[in-house]
């Protein structure tokens, strides 16, 4: 059966005539948009005994239908409506926020019916009078519908549907902000239309990571005249190219952008430097040596800065970078400080002639000065005379430093704060004692206090950090602290450290953290959340000799595994774990990360391949699938993160997790039960059957074998648009690869690093971008040998949305403050 065709707002075939496609539309909208066809009860004739009851009329209404379907069609002038008593029967279709169901011509998804072979009535007259028209809501009520719709589908596509929702699809509070970032389906000739259509709506425009992009295309920036806001992150752009963009956008003020190698200062014109001597926030991606465009913005009160140079840049520092009269870097006026540091020595050096000038005049008015940086970075003069300019002239509210500049230091007993937000001592020699008294200032009130990031903090949680060791208990009496005065704590990330609970009521870690009831995300160690008892257990016992034959003849012990997997979907019957109470109590939990606290990803940044993993801690052998199932009572999750779980059998919690957890969107496994053997296979194909809102997907595991099978579960995944493979010594079927992208639609990103030889990967992927490069603009693909040698060459031009986000392994709770960024 054919659709209705709306035209124009027009009702198709209203009275139950079948209606020409041609048909003048009515003025007032209300074609065929109905959200609810059944008539009102108050409304509804009588029955009588005589007239079918509604399931024989739905029955009579199918049988009709089927004998219609098989018989030939009849003449346009026989043609009869529906009865007014019958209900007409929707195609299947993807839902949207307009409707439940079916599909419309004009890219309106879920608003036309279907009744007859030209497109008859969608009711009886009768039935279309009294119905639900969504075309009769208010307009602010259709105005809040319609911000659920991207802003591309909303002017290219749902404008042309009817007169009525042209115009509301033009409001402005739908067109002043834009945002195209992963919207993996907009190409060249999209944006081009867009900027043509709208351009001079548009008040922030955000293209962050459209990578797939030319130049060309970016130009048509320069359309939006009235851009207060502008996002250039991962796009191609010259000196030449920004300089020509900026100076027709004379009312911007908050901007990002890429520094590129090749890019000069030099190039920008008078009339570029007066629109950045205007801009308030800056946010830059520094590829090269370079103080990009921050000498140009002279009222700057946000700085965040991105530093991804590569090493063998440091021979190339240019004079550029020599502090002088025309490109001194302003900063009396800035209010956040933000800098995160790649891995090199190169990127060291750059940001320290940026804190030189901030160590000269440090600014009054700065409330956040965050630096993140892995590894050592060596505290220079520099730094000392800006931490000390710092201690007597601002107050923080937000705090972030390299470890080897806190470690030792007397820094935060200087330091003031004021309404603290934003916390992190990532790796940092941090003991409980200094927590309680410098961070929590004596266990005040902290309400203020919205993300606290303690990862790697191994001292944190106990009183002394010199004569504590991994397997020693933590302080309850701290986690009692923090929990009381940081009640409004939103963000928490206690991973990479072994924090183990003392047996006891109340005393467990999960225990006490159940109180933090504002818990958005969270990060903890796997050996947190074992049971102390099931680790008492296990503890060799000394006994005499004697006693070791009362084992039984030839009988081995396994140590350190579960003999059989426990109950882990009927908590009820036995007393739930600590853990299960934990998650039960933070019922709008969005993110959870649960990580082994030796775990290391096999593929870290600008290194070569780890081979050699190190062991799980002791107590997190005593975390299997019932720990895994317990995350299946988080309804609102949509991230989950699990690594290095060595116990898990079967699997079993992942189905549970799979099938309640519905609005999961990126899920991250990494060394999941023995190493051997991935033992967990069916239960992880049986639980990607029911994500169907999934969209990011990696999975680490030495031995893993993506055969048709695991490819044929994964397709079940309607919105899966990403997806990364590490596996040291694992296989892949090319065959089942290419089937499960020509499946997949929405698929733009593969990365697969696996043992396959390098000739095999390489034919693979260039097979899959010959096959769909010229559908999917946005396709990135990169399959390539895990071990071999030229691998941190090649994913080096992985694009930075995809290299951050999901194919470098990383703990991401807290990993910045929130709202750093619009």
């Amino acid at each position: 059966m054919r659709r209705c065709r709306l035209q124009d707002g027009g009702a198709a075939g209203r009275g139950g005539g079948g209606g020409k496609r041609g048909r003048r539309p009515s003025q007032d909208g209300a074609g065929g948009l109905m959200a609810a066809p059944k008539m009102a009860a108050r409304e509804k004739p009588a029955a009588t005994m005589d007239e079918p009851s509604e399931r024989e009329e739905e029955e009579e209404m199918r049988t009709r239908l089927r004998r219609k379907r098989s018989a030939p069609p009849e003449p346009a002038g026989r043609r009869k409506p529906c009865g007014a008593g019958g209900r007409a029967k929707r195609r299947p279709g993807p839902a949207s926020p307009l409707s439940g169901g079916g599909s419309a011509p004009g890219g309106l998804p879920g608003t036309m019916s279907s009744c007859g072979e030209e497109g008859a009535t969608v009711e009886g007259s009768e039935e279309l009078s009294n119905g639900m028209n969504l075309m009769d809501f208010s307009d602010e009520i259709l105005l809040h519908i319609l911000r659920y719709i991207p802003v591309s589908d909303l002017v290219l596509n749902i404008r042309r549907v009817c007169r009525k929702l042209a115009a509301l699809s033009l409001d402005k509070s739908l067109t002043h902000l834009v945002d195209l970032h992963k919207d993996y389906q907009v190409d060249k000739d999209k944006v081009k239309q867009l900027m043509r259509e709208i351009g001079k709506e548009i008040h922030e425009l955000n293209v962050a990571g459209c990578y797939w992009l030319p130049g060309s295309t970016v130009d048509q920036v320069t359309h939006c005249k009235n851009l207060v806001r502008l996002n250039l992150s991962g796009c191609h752009l010259t000196s030449l190219r920004l300089s020509k963009m900026l100076s027709a956008l004379p009312r911007l003020r908050s901007l990002t952008i890429d520094v590129n190698p090749g890019f000069d200062a030099s190039h920008l014109s008078s009339e570029c430097k007066a629109t950045l001597s205007r801009v308030l926030e800056l946010k830059q991606t520094l590829y090269t040596p370079s103080y990009g465009v921050v000498p140009c913005c002279t009222s700057l009160e946000k700085l965040l800065l991105y530093f991804e140079i590569l090493d063998r840049s440091r021979f190339i520092l240019s004079g550029q970078l020599m502090v002088g009269e025309s490109n001194v870097p302003h900063y009396q006026n800035l209010r956040v400080f933000y800098a995160r540091l790649a891995p090199g020595l190169v990127n060291q050096e750059v940001v320290r002639l940026y804190l030189a000038v901030l160590s000269d005049r440090t600014p009054e008015k700065l409330h956040a000065f965050l630096i993140s940086a892995p590894g050592g970075f060596a505290e220079s003069c520099t730094v000392k005379n800006l931490l000390d300019s710092m201690a007597r002239n601002v107050t923080l509210d937000a705090l972030q430093l390299p470890r080897s500049w806190m470690n030792g230091s007397s820094l935060l007993q200087h330091l003031r704060f004021s309404n603290p937000v934003y916390f992190s001592f990532s790796r940092c020699s941090l003991s409980g004692g200094q927590l309680v008294q410098r961070v929590l200032n004596g266990g005040k009130d902290l309400r203020s206090l919205v993300g606290l990031n303690l990862s790697g903090c191994v001292h944190c949680l106990s009183p002394g950090s010199l004569l504590r060791k991994a397997e020693d208990d933590v302080d309850s009496g701290i986690v009692e602290t923090l929990v009381a005065s940081c009640v409004s704590l939103r963000h928490l990330n206690l991973s990479a450290a072994h924090h183990h609970s003392a047996d006891g009521p109340g005393k467990h870690l999960c225990q006490l953290l159940a109180r933090l009831k504002c818990l958005l995300s969270l990060a903890l160690p796997v050996c947190s959340v074992a049971e102390p008892s099931a680790a008492a257990a296990d503890k060799p016992s000394v006994q005499p000799a004697s006693g070791v034959a009362s084992q039984g003849f030839g009988k081995k012990v396994r140590i350190g595994v579960q003999s059989c997997p426990r109950n882990c979907l009927e908590q009820g019957s036995a007393k739930p774990s600590v853990f299960w109470t934990l998650l039960a109590s933070l019922p709008y939990l969005k993110k959870l990360e649960l990580i082994g606290s030796s775990f290391s990803s096999a593929m870290p940044r600008n290194e070569p391949a780890i081979r050699n993993a190190l062991p799980p801690c002791g107590r997190a052998q005593h975390v299997g699938d019932s720990e895994v199932a317990a995350v299946g009572q988080l309804a609102f999750l949509q991230s989950l993160t699990l690594a290095q779980l060595p116990s898990i059998l079967t699997g079993a919690g992942l189905v549970s997790i799979g099938a309640r957890c519905q609005h999961l969107r990126t899920l991250s496994l990494a060394n999941l039960g023995m190493m051997g053997k991935v033992a967990y296979m069916g239960a992880l194909m049986d639980m990607l059957k029911h994500c169907k809102c999934l969209r990011d997907l990696r999975l680490e595991q030495p031995y893993f074998n993506a055969n048709a099978q695991f490819f044929q579960a994964l397709s079940h995944c309607s919105s899966l648009q990403r997806l990364c493979l590490i596996s040291r010594r694992g296989t892949l079927q090319p065959d089942a690869v290419v089937a499960f992208m020509t499946a997949c639609l929405e698929v733009v990103m593969l990365h697969m690093f696996t043992g396959e030889s390098l000739t095999v990967c390489k034919n693979l992927q260039q097979s899959l971008i010959w096959s769909f490069q010229a559908d999917r603009p946005a396709l990135n693909i990169v399959i390539f040998p895990l071990l071999h040698e030229d691998l941190t060459e090649v994913i080096r031009d992985v694009p930075m949305m995809h290299l951050d986000e999901i194919t470098l392994f990383k703990s991401r709770v807290a990993e910045e403050p929130p709202n750093l960024w619009w």
